[in-house]
């Protein structure tokens, strides 16, 4: 374990991506080549930019476990040929046939790659809300990717996942108990994280980030996310944790960039408010401390602005 130890040591330090960084893989649609951060935990890290024909929508983590009876892929990626991609290089490490995907919301790079996995007859969990929300948006999601992706969306359709769930579902395989959490609101409608109990391993996906800058959506309540993150996400106690986006970490990375950016943003937003600040000038509070992240130039005013919305009616 000691290599283990000294791989923590480093990524316990400030370690963050960069939107110019070239494609790490040339020669596959993945961005990066699946590494494997603890045994038979795997995960191809996605750019921390957002998605474009340059990463093929590749800017998230998808990630596999190979639990000895089968194989379990968390996101069914933003395409068709992602999805294919991941697969191949699953084989290459493994002859377990895999036997599940999870979708770690509705979002098109949790959820057009499903496509290919539903070619492959492979079944497809998501949270009754997030396949709620792909029926609803996934023609519009798809023509998203289409628009950015061009030649590279061939072969992607519209595949909802094939089982949903509420709010826990088991998954008891080979060498591992795999649980699937609906801990609560947070970053979009049906965000699940996929908790392996005995490697203390949270596959944390949207509820959790920290090498860019976190977005907020129109129907991301800031406070709900916090309640969520305080009260269950805190609870597991987890000692890996690999997030939606970016390499995986700590708890103390995931905490300082997630939790602790929205009570700073909800501070300075609420300062704002008490000394009669309107929206126009709410956008450009300060988010210095956070202006290292990627994605900060596209995300924080944005994230300011819907952050006042919200807490203009608490």
């Amino acid at each position: 374990m000691k290599w283990l130890a000294l791989f923590l040591s480093v990524i316990a330090l400030p370690a963050f991506g960069s939107e110019e960084i070239a494609d790490q893989y040339p020669g596959s649609a993945l961005y990066q080549k699946p590494v494997e951060f603890i045994p038979n935990v795997w995960s191809a890290i996605g750019a921390t930019a957002p998605p474009t024909y340059e990463n093929t929508g590749h800017n998230n983590n998808l990630s596999f476990i190979v639990t000895g009876d089968g194989v379990v892929v968390v996101n069914g990626g933003a395409a068709y040929v992602l999805a294919k991609a991941l697969h191949e290089e699953i084989k290459k490490i493994t002859d377990q046939p895999v036997k599940l995907v999870i979708d770690e919301n509705g979002q098109g790079h949790a959820m057009l790659g499903n496509s290919y996995w539903a070619d492959q007859n492979v079944p497809i969990l998501a949270h009754v809300d997030a396949a709620a929300e792909f029926e609803e948006y996934g023609a519009q999601i798809l023509a998203g990717m289409e628009r950015y992706n061009r030649d590279k969306a061939e072969g992607t359709y519209l595949a909802g996942p094939t089982e949903t769930f509420e709010d826990k579902y088991i998954i008891e395989m080979g060498d591992f108990r795999i649980e699937v959490l609906y801990l609560g609101p947070a970053h979009s409608p049906g965000d699940i994280s996929v908790w392996l109990p005995e490697q203390s391993l949270v596959i944390a996906g949207d509820m959790a980030f920290h090498e860019r800058m976190l977005p907020i959506f129109e129907h991301t309540y800031t406070a709900d996310w916090l309640e969520t993150w305080d009260n269950e996400f805190e609870a597991l106690n987890a000692t890996y944790v690999i997030p939606g986006h970016g390499h995986p970490t700590n708890m103390d990375q995931v905490r300082r960039y997630t939790r602790d950016y929205l009570i700073y943003l909800r501070g300075k937003i609420g300062e704002h408010l008490d000394a009669g600040g309107d929206l126009a000038d709410a956008y450009y509070v300060d988010q210095s401390p956070f202006a290292h992240l990627d994605t900060f130039e596209e995300l924080a005013t944005r994230n300011a602005g819907r952050v006042y919305e919200q807490m203009e009616f608490e």
